[in-house]
């Protein structure tokens, strides 16, 4: 969805924006979006140590701590509105009056829309949409869910600048954002127009991304960010959203938390609040405070006087929407790490580039927690104004508030003789374009590596303006000025370059970063999940690690290792997890230990196994509407044995999302453990007639086929999934495995040799090669083929002597 983004000079109607608080009338203040759906009531109640009547609130406030403000209980704090916010705050409120946040959402009038409604028209792969007014309010005429022109009523504005959105609203709760959207840029760069956000793809409407369907709906995508206060408030039974907000745009709210404990504070004036060092507030965004950066003689750069805290309690705050990442909460609190309440994206393929440059839209959160910045303890208000939202200065002159001196000449530009210079964002933050129009900055932060274009593929800042020169070009340049040992403080390229192709060396590189704890602990836990896939000793130590490490996302990725081991045996292992402070690791801990017998537990331990698979099941029925959220309901449901409950959940994903395969995979396995495996073959036909290229179903319909000893069918389905997805290596491996089972030794070698030229790191098709290879009399390949093998498990004394029986195997042969 459109990031909310002011500028005045973008339309006429621009100087209408500043203005106070859009306040609600008092029964829309918890107004359901579906009318005449119930109503969420957020409720301050319990044993208070202050209560006052204010502006027609009933406050409370309680703290058990005069220091710490995590005393505080958040589901006894009340939102009162940015307005009472703005009542005493008046300087940081008209800051955020202009702001892009002020404006993320509001309801469509003749002050809040930009675009062009005067009868205005869109062709798009000719679907002819029409844009006009009727009766003070705006209309969209334009292909509906089944593909017929409808008109739909405007209900929202959504952002700003560079482009606005517009929301339609459905009898049954559901908010849908219009994929044609207004650039409201200047006419001179190249706005005011409407435009479509997937210009040349033919979105139809029975595609997944058209916009009526699931992943362009907003009480899912985009309410929480958009908004403050939010309840989505959807009924499963029904399939209806009553979604609800306390303030329709980002209030003081949204970052500060429930504000009802601070309105009281203030208005109490007894000695026992006034020692209350977080002044009512469930946490102070104080990082800043007192910290100056000073120059170390001996490196002459700058340094924080301060230790940075491990809980960076804003850059937390502002990832809870600057950063991709899935809601498993509505209980969020400030202060709290963003893993709380939000499953966190990591470094993975398509978000990210190898070298952790941005490739997909991830925001800036996983960015910024990677950069030199982030561990130097940086934080965003050191660059942006929290309530403008602006940057605290122009230009480079954000950056030379510390990177003053030698950062500013020529001798470290060495672009003085150009006559528009390049200046620092250009070579440190390239920008990269989403949504057609709106150019964001990469904030990892990072010195250009055009030699790491050469080597893995990746982009560099050096050839976003020189695009007619080469990458070996631009790394000569830079290694002439430079030397050729400036490699910044990003080096985790390689490893993710290697996992993500296969390389023999992935996992040597990859535990390299994992143990190295001067890396990032967004890098190093990226790395450990990125070990999921290559299971031995040194990993498993790393999982152990990883378990008890102070950053919950490395505790959260250790875990992810564990599914496929028995919850029994994991007891002793992550039982203590279950207890951890963050809900993130909680719920996984709750959900891979469902299985393990009650019987056998304490009273203690019953209860905390209890609670975190509450927690674990909570989450899944908050995102009850996505079909991820089903599926992953449907995975726990059977470990624990729940089979009629677990097929009830992913036939419901299916029902949301007929093109969700996890969901058919998984069933289809359900039905294997069922001994149904018919119905397993039902399922994946059933879901390869919306997805024929998806080369999971064709593997998943493979093997259930070999299941149903129907091999010359079976064969061609593990065939075509090999065609479909190259790069998975256990696909390959399966059909050579099926092909060498009919006697077809040979075509099976071919397969596993083109497998491994592609993927010279995976171990089960080079054990196959060198089996099939032995069993066909030739001792020598074998031995080749073992030897690579060696190089990936360097320890494994099994293969050891294995080669050494082959060697001899060899030595007897040529005699």
């Amino acid at each position: 969805m459109a990031r909310s983004r002011r500028r005045s000079t973008s339309s006429s109607k621009s100087a209408k924006r500043s203005r106070a608080p859009q306040k609600a009338a008092p029964q829309q203040e918890e107004r359901a979006v579906a009318t005449g759906w119930p109503r969420h009531l957020w409720v301050a109640a319990g044993l208070a140590a202050v209560i006052v009547i204010a502006a027609g609130l009933g406050l409370e406030y309680s703290v058990r701590s005069s220091s710490n403000p995590t005393n505080l209980e958040p589901e006894k704090l009340a939102f009162v509105g940015s307005a009472n916010c703005i009542s005493c705050h008046s300087d940081q409120g008209g800051q955020w009056d202009v702001s892009q946040h002020a404006h993320a959402m509001a309801h469509a009038n003749e002050e809040t829309v930009f675009g062009d409604f005067d009868d205005a028209e869109f062709d798009y792969f000719g679907v002819k949409s029409r844009f006009f007014r009727k009766d003070g309010k705006f209309f969209i005429e334009t292909d509906g869910p089944d593909g017929k022109l409808q008109t739909f009523e405007v209900k929202y504005t959504f952002g700003l600048e560079p482009l606005q959105q517009y929301l339609i609203e459905f009898p049954d709760g559901r908010v849908q954002a219009l994929s044609i959207a207004w650039d409201s840029r200047t006419k001179e760069e190249g706005g005011q127009r409407w435009f479509h956000l997937y210009p040349d793809e033919d979105i139809g409407h029975d595609d997944p991304l058209h916009w009526t369907k699931l992943n362009q709906n907003w009480n899912f995508m985009c309410a929480e960010c958009h908004s403050t206060g939010v309840a989505k408030n959807y009924d499963a039974a029904t399939d209806r959203f009553a979604t609800t907000w306390k303030e329709i745009s980002v209030g003081c709210e949204a970052c500060h938390g429930r504000g009802s404990g601070h309105v009281a504070w203030a208005k109490d004036w007894s000695p026992f609040a006034k020692k209350d060092n977080a002044k009512g507030l469930l946490a102070r965004f104080d990082e800043r405070s007192g910290i100056s950066w000073l120059r170390d003689p001996k490196t002459d750069k700058l340094q924080r006087s301060a230790t940075p805290v491990r809980l960076r309690k804003e850059v937390e705050m502002c990832g809870r929407c600057h950063g991709r990442r899935g809601q498993i909460s509505e209980d969020w609190v400030p202060g709290r790490p963003l893993s709380d309440t939000h499953a966190v994206s990591l470094l993975t393929r398509g978000l990210f580039q190898p070298d952790g440059q941005k490739l997909g839209e991830v925001y800036n959160y996983g960015s910024f927690k990677q950069s030199k910045m982030f561990a130097a303890g940086v934080t965003c208000s050191d660059c942006h104004d929290p309530h403008s939202a602006k940057l605290r200065l122009t230009g480079n002159q954000v950056c030379l508030q510390c990177h003053a001196g030698s950062y500013a000449e020529p001798t470290h530009t060495h672009h003085e003789d150009v006559s528009a210079a390049p200046d620092c964002v250009s070579c440190h933050m390239p920008a990269r374009t989403f949504m057609v129009v709106d150019k964001r900055h990469d904030h990892s932060f990072r010195v250009p590596r055009p030699d790491l274009s050469s080597t893995l593929g990746v982009s560099n800042a050096c050839n976003d303006c020189h695009t007619d020169k080469s990458a070996d070009w631009a790394a000569a340049a830079v290694e002439g000025w430079f030397g050729p040992d400036r490699k910044g403080f990003q080096s985790h390229g390689p490893a993710f370059h290697a996992a993500w192709n296969g390389a023999a060396d992935a996992e040597s590189l990859l535990d390299a970063v994992s143990a190295d704890r001067d890396a990032p602990a967004f890098v190093r836990a990226s790395a450990l999940t990125e070990l999921i896939a290559h299971p031995s000793a040194a990993t498993a130590s790393e999982v152990r690690r990883g378990l008890a490490d102070p950053d919950p996302l490395l505790r959260i990725a250790a875990l992810d290792h564990l599914e496929a081991t028995p919850p029994a045996q994991l007891w002793s292992l992550i039982s203590p997890l279950l207890s951890d402070p963050v809900r993130g690791v909680r719920i996984k801990a709750g959900f891979l230990l469902g299985g393990v017998p009650k019987k056998d537990l304490s009273a203690t331990d019953r209860d905390r196994l209890a609670r975190a698979e509450a927690e674990f099941v909570a989450a899944q029925e908050l995102n009850a509407d996505r079909p991820e959220a089903r599926a992953l309901l449907g995975r726990y449901l059977s470990r624990t044995g729940k089979m009629a409950e677990a097929e009830v959940e992913y036939r419901a994903a299916l029902r949301l999302s007929p093109e969700f395969a996890p969901a058919a995979v998984n069933l289809a396995d359900l039905y294997r453990q069922l001994s149904r495996d018919a119905d397993g073959e039902t399922v994946l036909r059933q879901a390869l007639q919306n997805l024929p290229q998806d080369g999971g179903l064709h593997h998943a319909l493979g093997l259930t086929l070999v299941r149903l000893k129907r091999q010359d069918e079976a064969i061609e389905s593990l065939a075509r999934a090999v065609e479909l997805e190259r790069d998975r290596a256990r696909y390959a491996y399966v059909y050579a495995i099926a092909l060498n089972s009919t006697g077809q030794r040979a075509k099976a070698m071919q397969v596993l040799e083109d497998s491994v030229e592609r993927h010279p790191g995976d171990r089960d098709s080079l054990l196959a090669l060198v089996n099939f290879s032995r069993a066909d009399g030739e001792p020598a390949k074998a031995l080749r083929y073992a030897e690579k093998l060696a190089k990936i498990e360097p320890d494994n004394q099994q293969l050891a002597a294995l080669i050494q029986t082959l060697r001899r195997e060899v030595s007897k042969q040529a005699e």
